[in-house]
């Protein structure tokens, strides 16, 4: 067992939860017993040498035997510093948009010179990828026509369809502002958490897979309905749309008409979620720390995904609470063998966590 296989640790929840009560943290129950996923370090391999980038959203493919990955771009023997990180794509050409095997090896990959800082993705039911541009007006070059941007690609990277408006954010039905994440239903229409910045646009935009405009809910703000950074945006097998409400410190849920149904904060900090076939939630916090969400730790965190129970913590053990880092995983996916992947973009590193109980 690896030196990081060692200093993972599980913290179990007994703590009741209500659909739409204020949560205790988890943090403020015993953490004990050993943790049911053993860490695989230098899981997922790159070919030619290239080195990780930050990785951005994990999400299966339908077919169960891969996974796709968000990696943005980072040069042979270049550190990404902070003054780069939210633009590591726009002098590179470099492939984003990655699918690996289970064992870890890349087996295609493509998008190079299209993103500036690629976010969120998402596969439909067709087999085709849908990938965002999350990357703020502040870090477009004059000019360059990439940014506030979501692409549908086919299955090896021929562009189908292109949503926004190229290098301009905007708020109408044609524009985004730095789009974080999107999910498609099994009838092929796309939900679009617009935008990454506490005071974008903060709304879920709908579209039909052919991109057209169908409505859209959401506003800047703290009630049910609003939002300050949807970060994350996921279905459920009800087809329940779960967002990851991140400044706002919880999970909302709606069905696909945009209707309130639940507000949840018992899951930290939610950067990232992801839904197995046994019904349950699993949410990655990788910003919980004294100034962002004093009383919790960063981590991903499992639980029912009808009830909201959280059962599972599985605390990310290098964070430091006490400085904003964004270590852990940001993201999280996981297999039908119960196997989790948490993609990390400060750390640079596409995690696998291995079911062992």
């Amino acid at each position: 067992m690896s030196t990081r296989s060692r200093k993972s640790s599980l913290g179990t929840l007994m703590c009741a939860v209500a659909a739409l009560a204020v949560m205790v943290p988890a943090e403020a129950t015993a953490q004990s017993g050993p943790s049911p996923y053993r860490l695989v370090d230098d899981w997922a391999q790159l070919p030619d040498g290239r080195p990780m980038g930050a990785v951005g959203k994990v999400t299966m493919d339908p077919d169960g035997d891969h996974l796709w990955a968000v990696i943005r771009c980072i040069a042979r023997g270049f550190d990404v510093t902070p003054s780069r990180f939210g633009n590591e794509c726009v002098d590179s050409d470099l492939d984003p948009v990655i699918k690996f095997d289970l064992d870890g090896n890349v087996v295609e990959s493509f998008g190079g010179g299209l993103f500036i800082w690629p976010h969120g993705i998402d596969v439909d039911p067709d087999g085709n990828i849908w990938v965002t541009d999350a990357v703020g007006s502040n870090n477009i070059p004059d000019g360059d026509q990439r940014g506030h941007l979501v692409y549908k690609f086919g299955p090896t990277g021929e562009v189908l369809l292109r949503l926004g408006t190229p290098g301009r954010a905007g708020s109408g039905r044609d524009a985004f502002n730095s789009p974080s994440d999107v999910v498609v239903a099994d009838n092929g229409n796309v939900f679009i958490a617009d935008g990454h910045n506490a005071t974008g646009n903060n709304r879920v935009m709908k579209f039909t897979s052919d991109g057209e405009y169908i409505m859209e809910w959401g506003q800047t703000g703290y009630a049910p309905g609003e939002f300050r950074a949807l970060h994350a945006i996921e279905m459920d097998s009800r087809g329940r749309i779960f967002v990851g409400d991140r400044s706002n410190n919880r999970v909302q849920i709606f069905d696909q008409e945009g209707a309130h149904l639940a507000t949840w904060t018992q899951f930290g900090r939610p950067s990232g979620i992801a839904f197995d076939t046994n019904g349950q939630i699993y949410v990655a916090d990788s910003e919980s720390d004294i100034v962002e969400n004093p009383g919790w730790e960063m981590g991903i965190r499992i639980g029912d995904a009808e009830t909201g129970w959280v059962t599972d913590f599985i605390v990310y053990p290098w964070g430091d609470p006490a400085v904003r880092l964004g270590n852990g995983a940001e993201f999280v996916a996981v297999d039908r063998d119960g196997n989790m992947y948490g993609g990390e973009p400060v750390p640079r590193n596409l995690q696998k966590y291995v079911r062992v109980r």
